[in-house]
């Protein structure tokens, strides 16, 4: 199942976990790394047994900090999603032996360069951009970054993976930049974001949904493949092979999700 909206949550602070297993969200990232202080990041790690030991109803991963053996030994008791690791900059940072699915962040131009590779490993069913980290390295400013994402995107779909989410926006009180930077992300093929507060949840939503016209067309393209090899749709449109996938991921997004309401 495609989610679109992933939200951050600090591990050190139990309440907000619950909060976001309860929220809108598709899936919800328990952070063990940024979002926690150094000396929290102990007792986060304790608090992991007792809020994640069973299976929630939604997907939750834990973010882990690189390289941390006590992370990892935390999250092997737990009943989770997945784990999403950062700073991974080539195949070898992949934790071994890691039962549940990996999820890479790339945040480095080292890590860019390698990005098949990490999407290609066998332990992980899926990456994204570190955009922060990717632009403090790069001084790449916000168009700048357009490359590395439509080759994040590129190399998780080349590896069969699912289209990447984007990366967070940080500035949690700009929902027209957010809405404006979403629907960019869009065109570069990004499917849904990670968020780090939960009003950031629906703009989200509604740039990644798609319209009820978009909807219409993508079903009359199934239809029209699915009779012929080629066509033209009562608006002018020809379609051939090539848009039956892409048609038939539109309709099954709004299956899942419903369509938004521009």
């Amino acid at each position: 199942m495609p989610l679109l909206t992933w939200l951050y949550v600090p591990a050190d602070r139990p309440d907000r976990v619950e909060k976001a297993i309860a929220s809108r969200a598709h899936a919800v990232i328990v952070d063990l790394e940024d979002a926690v202080a150094p000396a929290a990041k102990e007792q986060a790690r304790a608090n992991l047994v007792d809020l994640l030991g069973q299976r929630r109803e939604k997907p939750v991963y834990v973010r882990v900090n690189a390289g941390s053996t006590a992370d990892l030994e935390a999250v092997a008791q737990l009943e989770i999603a997945g784990v999403i690791v950062p700073k991974v900059e080539r195949p070898e940072d992949v934790p071994a032996d890691v039962r549940v699915p990996v999820h890479a962040l790339i945040e480095s131009p080292l890590g860019l360069e390698a990005a098949f590779a990490i999407a290609s490993h066998p332990g992980v069913h899926g990456i994204s951009l570190g955009e922060a980290d990717l632009r403090s390295l790069t001084g790449a400013l916000e168009v700048g970054l357009d490359w590395a994402r439509g080759r994040i995107v590129n190399a998780a779909v080349a590896a069969g993976l699912p289209r990447p989410p984007q990366s967070v926006y940080p500035h949690v009180r700009d929902r027209e930049g957010l809405a404006r930077s979403c629907r960019r992300g869009r065109v570069l093929g990004h499917l849904g974001r990670s968020a780090i507060h939960p009003d950031q949840l629906p703009v989200i939503e509604e740039a990644y949904l798609p319209t009820r016209n978009e909807v219409e067309e993508a079903r009359a393209t199934i239809e029209q493949l699915e009779a012929a090899a080629t066509g033209t749709l009562a608006g002018g449109a020809f379609v051939d092979a090539a848009m039956l996938g892409a048609a038939k991921q539109l309709v099954e997004l709004a299956a899942l999700y419903g369509t938004s309401g521009s």
